[in-house]
């Protein structure tokens, strides 16, 4: 391991649709080949309820109790804001009104500017593209506006790495500086998502790289979640002094927090279960000992879990008093409503509409943006692939 020292969108008038709710190598095995496999259902089913996961455990977290109802919320298409991308991966919103999307297997950083419309700002030097490897998660601060820095995960020949770039007045590309490197690559499960919490500490997303034991050994960065400062470093107040935040991941891919500030992440299992797990400092999620609710000491349970052929899921979001939930291999996207007790059930929306989703990100008017992944080697494309489509929440 070694450490480098180193929202508010106007959406366009042409995108705002309606008054939103909330404002809150084909390689992998079986299941080693299968979290991030194509979808296994076309079929649409939009609206409606899914069967609750087959023993989904529960949270004994209590969140507040949301302004809406989240089960009465309705999502539905307002735009297709982009189209015509390469493997789509991470999404960040910048406040002057635009955002930015990376393209994994290119390498290139796009913008998209509040009218619409898809620009390159910059090729990312030293990514290295390969599986499930490449050009990954974007994320900006809260100071934005006055450090212009831009924060990307990426593969490069010596493994993944969290890098930081100036985005100029006119949005030209930076070089990179390296913040954190040293983390295990592989042909899948590199992880990948970045996100600034709401301490302004930066966590970032990891797989084991294909190697099992990595994820319980706490000295590897691989199968973690770490959280570290701006500027690469350690976050005060971690477990054990080192960038590890929680261990015991097999590949996380989403992570959000609720109004609570309570961190939730989502993550592919093997062949049976896949997660969404309610995030606490320190705790082991049980990769390779256990996959899904398996009740065994020590090891912290998810609070939902879905047959891999329903989810592998991707990046997640939380408006409107859910976690909303982004499915590849699924193709659909996933309603985790929050109640006083924990969660609610389940629903499933826009089954096979849009194929492979990589990524949902909420806006900060409250909509959501769907990223696809269907050119990423594992879906079928249809014509403008990828896009991004944004969805208004109403209801509730």
């Amino acid at each position: 391991m070694r450490l480098v020292a180193s929202c508010r969108i106007a959406v366009g008038a042409a995108a705002v649709v309606a008054l939103l709710v909330g404002c809150t190598s084909k390689p992998e095995s079986p299941r080693s080949v299968g979290a991030d496999a194509a979808p296994a259902s076309t079929t649409s089913s939009s609206g409606q309820s899914a069967t609750p996961p087959a023993q989904p455990a529960t949270s004994s977290a209590r969140p507040t109790t949301p302004s809406v109802n989240p089960a009465a919320v309705r999502p539905t298409v307002a735009a297709t804001v982009a189209t015509g991308l390469k493997t789509p991966w991470g999404l960040a919103f910048l406040p002057d009104g635009s955002a930015l999307v990376s393209e994994r297997d290119t390498g290139q950083i796009k913008r998209i500017p509040p009218g619409g419309g898809v620009s390159a700002i910059g090729t990312v030097p030293g990514v290295k593209h390969g599986g499930e490897g490449g050009l990954l998660g974007l994320a900006v601060a809260s100071t934005f506006a006055q450090d212009r820095w831009l924060y990307a995960y990426l593969t490069a020949d010596d493994g993944n790495r969290v890098v930081r770039m100036k985005v100029a007045g006119d949005f030209r590309l930076g070089a990179p500086q390296p913040l954190l490197t040293g983390i295990p690559a592989g042909p899948i499960h590199n992880g990948g998502r970045l996100a600034f919490g709401p301490d302004g500490l930066l966590y970032v997303t990891t797989g084991d790289g294909s190697s099992r034991s990595r994820s319980q050994d706490k000295q590897s960065l691989a199968g973690k979640i770490l959280r570290v400062t701006p500027d690469g470093k350690p976050a005060p107040g971690n477990p054990a002094g080192s960038p590890v935040w929680t261990y015991g991941h097999r590949n996380v891919q989403g992570v959000a927090w609720d109004s609570q500030g309570r961190m939730w992440a989502d993550e592919f299992g093997q062949e049976t279960w896949d997660e969404l797990n309610l995030i606490k400092p320190g705790a082991n999620y049980g990769w390779p000992i256990a996959e899904g609710k398996a009740g065994k000491a020590g090891l912290a349970d998810p609070v939902v879990q879905w047959r891999p052929s329903e989810a592998s899921p991707s990046g997640i979001a939380i408006a409107a008093g859910s976690v909303w939930v982004a499915a590849l291999r699924g193709a659909r996207l996933w309603q985790v409503p929050l109640t006083a007790d924990g969660v609610g059930t389940p629903k499933q929306w826009f089954v096979g509409e849009f194929g492979r989703l990589r990524t949902v990100a909420a806006a900060p008017d409250g909509s959501l943006w769907l990223v696809t992944s269907n050119t990423d080697g594992r879906g079928s494309p249809r014509g403008g692939d990828d896009r991004i489509v944004r969805i208004v929440l109403s209801g509730g």
